[in-house]
């Protein structure tokens, strides 16, 4: 009998030792189950869990510190997920956001119980999936048991296939109707303002924008919302506060749009109680899987599509590093790659990377721009496909210079402190010749 209702423990007690489970993305990912198949562990061993984005701590991780029993891969880190890699207990799965969909129906073996966090039963029989679309619906397609858990206090939020019918649930359970949990987001600084400044100036009537995590990125918003610009629009991956605020100021209309006009486009939502009430049966927010929001054919077909992302270093040469220090994995490809071709290829679009020239550790002032990656560091970005640069020195756009003249005016995007060393190290390894003058 399929959407028969059960408890969490009956509904834990169906794992089994050696499964595949999927917790789904960030507000998706269940509690009351989670706890519940925590408190089996001693019954089990070598239980895997995909998830994404974890916005509390995972029972299943707490209560069994040394990996005994269970064990997670998470597709993009939060900072929860961070500090359990850094402890051994979590570990990234690479990828391009976007494909995760595809992932699921071509190359992973089916999932054996898939357990999400959704609305009640909708009057058509639809259990909503709330602000993450995301790609529950593939694994719903590949699960061998389909479990929901009902979050009352979840926002309903439309979308495309933004949920599943009773008819593929095998069982329901009970959740504790916990509020979504939000995310901070913290006034922008001086070099966040500066660097969004110079971003923002290059933003038009009409833009279709895509906002990254970030305080550079919102602080773009936060300009735009006092300048004269008008009839933007929204097709991103995130969600985030700032879009959220952009839109309820009017200056997200969506009419200049070529896909879904007067629609605000995104695949999750990741903020404030504020955001997530603007979202709840809003007709104008349109909640669609990932595999549509960051394809880059389907970013590219509205005009003017601007992408704006952070980053944490970038060599000489523009490869971007934005998701791991060294060895260490902090965060993940995401969309950033995928939006980066998308706004690149659109009619007037336009790819900014963003980054401040420096950062303290260990009560150092180091240089954000080298001459050689951190060893061990990922490259997010290649070198060929950055556009736009932008640090609180300037901005840059690297699409057809050679290697001398990408390192010259990365340079000058460094702090004056480093600039000397950065452009010694240059000439040495022959990245700039001597004698060439590009005025």
């Amino acid at each position: 009998m399929p959407g028969e209702a059960i408890s969490s423990e009956h509904a834990a007690s169906l794992v089994k030792s050696g499964m595949w489970l999927d917790y789904g993305v960030s507000h998706c990912q269940p509690d009351v189950f989670d706890q519940a198949l925590a408190a089996r562990k001693d019954g089990l061993a070598n239980v895997k869990i995909r998830s994404c984005l974890s916005l509390r701590p995972r029972a299943v991780i707490e209560d069994d510190p040394e990996g005994k029993h269970f064990h997670i891969f998470s597709w993009h880190f939060s900072a929860y997920d961070r500090r359990k890699h850094d402890a051994g207990r979590c570990n990234y799965v690479p990828l391009n956001l976007g494909e995760v969909p595809d992932y699921y129906r071509r190359f992973l073996d089916p999932v054996d119980i898939a357990i999400f966090k959704t609305c009640p039963m909708d009057d058509g029989g639809y259990f909503n999936f709330g602000p993450t679309n995301m790609w529950q619906r593939a694994v719903v397609e590949r699960a061998k048991v389909v479990i929901v858990e009902i979050n009352r206090d979840m926002p309903y939020v439309f979308g495309k296939e933004n949920g599943v019918h009773v008819s593929e649930i095998d069982f329901i359970i009970e959740g504790d109707h916990q509020p979504c949990a939000e995310l901070p987001n913290p006034d922008p600084g001086e070099i966040d303002r500066t660097v969004a400044l110079r971003i923002a100036a290059e933003i038009e009537d009409g833009s279709c924008l895509q906002i990254g995590i970030g305080g550079m990125p919102n602080a773009v918003c936060c300009l735009l919302l006092e300048s004269g610009v008008k009839d933007l629009g929204i097709h991103t991956e995130m969600m985030t506060e700032g879009l959220g605020l952009l839109y309820r100021s009017g200056r997200v209309t969506g009419s200049r749009k070529t896909l879904d006009p007067g629609k605000v486009t995104y695949t999750f939502a990741l903020g404030s109680q504020s955001l997530y009430a603007t979202a709840n049966r809003n007709p104008d927010w349109y909640c669609h899987q990932v595999d549509y929001t960051n394809s880059p054919y389907i970013i590219m077909q509205n005009e003017k599509a601007v992408s704006i992302n952070n980053t944490t270093q970038v060599d000489l040469q523009g490869q971007v590093a934005s998701e791991s220090d060294g060895h260490r994995h902090i965060s993940g490809t995401g969309g950033q790659l995928q939006f980066v071709r998308g706004a690149y290829a659109s009619k007037g679009g336009k790819s900014f990377i963003c980054l401040s020239s420096t950062y303290e550790k260990r009560g150092e002032r180091r240089s954000r721009i080298v001459f050689s990656l951190t060893p061990g560091n990922i490259v997010t970005t290649p070198r060929s496909d950055v556009m736009y640069l932008v640090t609180e020195f300037g901005m840059v756009n690297l699409k057809g210079r050679s290697v001398a003249e990408r390192a010259r005016g990365i340079i000058a995007l460094a702090h004056p402190d480093f600039r000397e060393d950065l452009e010694r190290q240059a000439y040495e390894n022959r990245l700039i010749p001597r004698g060439v003058s590009f005025s």
